[in-house]
């Protein structure tokens, strides 16, 4: 071929190139048309993992679409109180909300399901049911009456039982006791006599340091030693049984998300798993020197013990009772989840507990 029929052909094919190049742009654009929503969190921006959720769940978003479809996050009392997120959301004030849904059992205990209810599975269990065993169906065809659809946007891992300003050894010991602790598990724990407070999360320390309350959970070692609880309340126990695996779930306005192209609810499902993954992470890496740290500076840990542990189980089971009884849209969740824990439960205790269990042994021996 001669230089010049070279060129020639060259140049018909570039054109050719280019007109390809410029009638695709309108139909990307078509693809990714230019949406912005708000969302607003139930959480300070100073929980900067559990709220960083929100700003990590966004950033993908407009990144996988040029931009295109942004989601503005708001953190609690910025729009509408932390506790208020997902009725905003359900009305239509915002788009979407990063909250947890036990916040709302009080208007139907289902809600709580979907989070963490007592007893229940850990993390891991808790997303494989989410995820594999029919769970995030269950939930959303509950959220669905509720005006919202959800997937899971976080996970903290199994919290702490929280803060005592007194040791606590035996099921006296609880009688009487004054208590932060909200919803589901101050259900139970009334039971056993503990006097149950709600009191938001920047009044906790002062009332502590009165002696208005006896004991507050609130997370874990990361998010607690933000607000020193061990200057005041010193005993720092565990496990908090009523949060297992606590999921943190990214809500949407239904009628919103329905109307969304099907490529932007595909891109919202996979940021929002991706981003459930990314919080537990995180809490994994930074719980292990924020527990040593507290422990440097005055706390004291305490496991509960096998008698109140067992007293707590046993209430709880009283109150499921109670609750499935008359509520058939909970008992068809908790069947799902409950047949699911005891498989669980009993894989967990071949290789993963004795392999874990034989490296806790090294790690104590100082080996590792």
């Amino acid at each position: 071929m001669d230089r010049r029929s070279f060129i020639t052909k060259a140049g018909v094919a570039g054109a050719g190139a280019a007109a390809a190049t410029t009638l695709a742009a309108p139909a990307i654009a078509q693809g990714n048309p230019k949406i912005t929503w708000r969302l607003t969190s139930s959480f300070p921006k100073s929980l900067d993992t559990i709220y960083g959720g929100a700003d990590v769940f966004s950033k993908m978003i407009s990144e996988a679409t040029d931009g295109n479809f942004t989601i503005q996050p708001f953190a609690a009392g910025e729009i509408v109180p932390g506790l208020q997120a997902a009725d905003a959301t359900a009305a239509g004030t915002v788009e979407a909300c990063h909250t947890v849904a036990y916040y709302y059992w009080g208007k139907d205990p289902t809600w709580a399901l979907g989070a963490a209810v007592p007893f229940a599975l850990n993390a891991r269990g808790q997303n494989a049911w989410l995820y594999h065993g029919g769970g995030n169906d269950l939930m959303n065809e509950f959220f669905a009456t509720q005006g919202l659809v959800a997937y899971p946007g976080g996970n903290t891992g199994v919290q702490m039982g929280g803060w005592f300003r007194k040791e606590i050894n035996t099921l006296e010991d609880l009688k009487g006791l004054k208590m932060r602790i909200g919803g589901f598990a101050g259900k139970i724990v009334e039971k056993l006599g503990v006097v149950p407070q709600q009191i938001a999360g920047g009044d906790i320390y002062p009332s502590l340091e009165k002696g208005t309350i006896d004991a507050a959970e609130w997370v874990g070692p990361y998010d607690d030693e933000k607000l020193g609880f061990q200057k005041v309340a010193p005993f720092y126990y565990y496990p908090g049984w009523w949060e297992g695996g606590p999921t943190v779930h990214l809500m949407f306005n239904k009628e919103k998300f329905d109307a969304l192209p099907a490529n932007y609810q595909s891109l919202v499902r996979t940021a929002a798993q991706a981003t459930d993954a990314n919080m537990l992470q995180k809490y994994d890496f930074l719980n292990p020197t924020a527990v040593k740290s507290l422990v440097a500076n005055g706390a004291q840990l305490r496991p509960f013990s096998p008698e109140i542990l067992e007293a707590c189980f046993n209430a709880s089971n009283e109150v499921y009772a109670e609750i499935t009884a008359s509520n058939a849209g909970f008992k068809k969740i908790w069947d799902s989840l409950t047949a699911f824990r005891k498989e669980h439960f009993l894989w967990a205790q071949v290789a993963e507990y004795n392999y874990d269990t034989f490296m806790m042994i090294q790690q104590r021996a100082g080996k590792i």
